[in-house]
């Protein structure tokens, strides 16, 4: 019988590394072994107890949320294109902001080993002490936040500090001014969706798809960073360095792959799970996250694309106009679109 209740302990526990992970003179997490491979960090166990948690939930007739980056695949602004044009014309501003968005965003990933969750067994119709969302507040999410934002009380950087070192690696310290991401990234609904549950779960519900959008669209993300370094024609005076920010963007995806099918599960088992509401009755829980899903799906699609769209556009139109060939470059910018 496969194994489906861990410790905490277990859920974070590490590898016996054979080398340490340390880029531009930062100690990360996870490490090598004796072959040089990358080993996310926590994932001594971690990884194993997904997969049983996710062989019991198919055995149940269930499966994990079914969804994956590529519905986040529309245009992207500015496109690989345009982006590799304002490189090779010196304007790294715009690629180097992303960076170090990125970096910072991951960095607020930290919270989720440090906030409180609500016992999902408080409302479930079945014993879950065996299921993954039995074990959210016991290392599963504390993982996953110490993965972004790392142990800096130890030295250990997370994903934060993996971006800055890959962005430094590529363009040098200080190469721009800082630059701050958004307020939120999620989509924020006005009212409540799903008033049957009481608010605190239907919160985490919301957070918990929040945060898989969020998931994937750093993956595309990801893939477009490693497209930008690992270009010959770009970064001329950098190569070297540039292809190893590229490793360590894959690294991060590695880590982010136990993210994603994590949340998957989570959303997947609750899903098939009965809730009960406040009024002593209980509710499929696909009832309540398939319309919530749905409509963070319109939300990232179509609603919060047409918002951004006009914005980014005045912005590089800017940027690109400061240069000194600034109207020769937006030509050809409008032409790669």
């Amino acid at each position: 019988m496969t194994k489906r209740i861990w410790t905490e302990e277990e859920l974070l526990a590490e590898h016996d590394y054979a080398k340490p992970h340390e880029v531009a003179g930062q100690r990360l997490h996870g490490g090598f072994d004796a072959q040089g491979r990358y080993l996310p960090p926590r994932s001594l166990y971690r990884p194993t107890a997904i997969e049983h948690w996710e062989q019991a939930l198919r055995e149940r007739g269930g499966a994990p949320l079914l969804a994956d980056a590529s519905l986040l695949r529309g245009l992207r602004s500015p496109t690989s294109e345009q982006q590799k044009l304002m490189l090779r014309r010196g304007l790294g501003q715009t690629f180097w902001n992303n960076l170090t968005i990125t970096g910072k965003i991951e960095a607020r990933g930290r919270v989720l080993a440090e906030l409180s969750f609500p016992d999902f067994q408080e409302i479930a119709d079945q014993d879950i002490s065996d299921l993954a969302v039995g074990h959210l507040s016991k290392g599963l999410l504390k993982a996953h936040g110490l993965d972004e934002g790392g142990e800096p009380e130890k030295g250990i950087g997370g994903h934060d500090v993996m971006w800055f070192a890959l962005r430094d690696l590529a363009f040098g310290p200080d190469a721009y001014p800082d630059v701050q991401p958004p307020e939120r990234i999620g989509r924020d609904p006005e009212a409540r969706e799903a008033p049957e549950l009481p608010a605190r779960f239907e919160e985490t519900i919301r957070f918990l798809l929040n945060l898989l959008m969020i998931e994937f669209r750093a993956e595309i993300g990801f893939a477009f960073s490693q497209e930008m370094l690992r270009d010959p024609e770009l970064f001329p005076e950098r190569r070297e360095a540039a292809l190893e920010a590229a490793e360590v963007v894959e690294r991060i995806r590695t880590d982010e792959e136990i993210h994603v099918t994590s949340l998957r599960l989570y959303l997947g088992e609750l899903r098939h799970l009965r809730l009960r509401t406040g009024q002593g009755k209980t509710i499929q829980g696909s009832e309540i996250i398939d319309p919530a899903w749905e409509r963070l799906v319109h939300w990232a699609t179509v609603e919060q694309p047409r918002m951004v769209a006009e914005e980014q556009r005045k912005l590089l139109h800017e940027r690109i106009l400061a240069h000194p060939d600034g109207e020769q470059i937006l030509q050809e910018f409008e032409a790669a679109s």
